[in-house]
Parts: C-alpha cells; structure tokens; sequence
C-alpha cells in the first residue's frame, strides 16, 4: 500500500508542470480580476480582502526556472504535509500506548 501510495504522489509531481501550459490560473489561486471577468462583479469578501505574503510567491525561488520552481514547491509541499501527518500519528499512538 505505502509504495502504491509513493508512487501516485510520485507520479503528480512529474505531471505538476502542465499547469504552465495553461491561461488559466489553477484552481484556488485567482486574483481579484479573474473574478471581475468570469462573474461579472468582484464578491464583497474578496474586494476587502488582504493579500497574503506567500514564501514561495508565484512558486519562484530567485534565478530558477518556473519549472524548476513548480517541482521544488511540489516536492517541499509533499515533504511538510507527510512531516504534519507523520507526528501527528505518532503523537496519537503515544498518547493511546
């Protein structure tokens, strides 16, 4: 099952570039303007909200190439959630032994 499971995040982080080839932003990511052009109207929430200040902005790290950028925000995203659920596991199983 693990290599079953290492193999599919595998596997979408060698896919991950495909979203350069697209105009259309992925998903969760839009900008007030996107949404001025596919509702009509820019959502009261959104108008009055803030940015955020990403470390990675745009998945750009100085002089590297975007695509380079999309696999190492890819792989350190990967690594910090399996880091999350893998103390989180074992903080539980302490807490159950």
């Amino acid at each position: 099952m693990k290599k079953r499971i290492y193999f599919i995040l595998a596997a979408l982080i060698v896919i991950i570039p495909l979203g350069l080839l697209s105009d259309s932003p992925a998903w969760g990511e839009w900008g007030k303007e996107y949404y001025k052009k596919i509702l009509g109207y820019i959502p009261y929430g959104i108008a009055k909200a803030k940015g955020i200040n990403a470390p990675m902005k745009d998945y750009s790290f100085g002089s590297l190439s975007d695509i380079s950028g999309y696999y190492l925000s890819a792989i350190v995203g990967a690594v910090l959630i399996f880091a999350f659920f893998y103390i989180l596991t074992k903080v539980l199983h302490a807490k159950n032994s």
